[in-house]
């Protein structure tokens, strides 16, 4: 059986159900998703839109964060999407999934998930806002 369902960084618009489906499995008692959507304010500062770009390595090192979740946490199932390029506010970022036997690995599983994506996949955020001003998030 196959842990690792689905892995994708696109510039296309994401979807729930497509990473819900992934991760269905008949074996798993608890379903734990995280949805990211672009907030209209960040900081203090109204945010007008964003741009998201990726390293090269992108799929290999979100592979690699999705390999060691499963290694670390007893789950039957794990999805992770992201989107690259232009975003507008309340668009989907990042769609995470895990199903695991009990709640308590799907929960554990899960936020290990978008928190090492996040801390480790290289995706960079650029931020404009409403003040004219622009920053750069997790870039090198």
């Amino acid at each position: 059986m196959q842990i690792i369902r689905l892995l994708d960084v696109r510039d296309e618009p994401l979807s729930v159900d497509e990473v819900m489906t992934a991760v269905s499995d008949r074996g798993a008692g608890g379903t734990c998703v995280f949805v990211g959507t672009v907030r209209e304010e960040d900081g203090g500062r109204g945010v007008t839109s964003l741009d998201y770009e990726a390293h090269p390595t992108v799929t290999d090192t979100l592979r690699a964060v999705a390999e060691k979740v499963t290694a670390d946490v007893p789950v039957r199932a794990l999805a992770a999407t992201h989107r690259v390029g232009h975003l507008e506010i309340g668009d989907i970022a990042v769609v995470v999934a895990v199903a695991a036997a009990h709640r308590q690995e799907a929960f554990e599983a899960c936020r290990r998930l978008i928190d090492d994506l996040k801390r480790e996949v290289p995706i960079w955020k650029h931020q404009r806002f409403d003040d004219g001003g622009e920053e750069w998030v997790g870039a090198p």
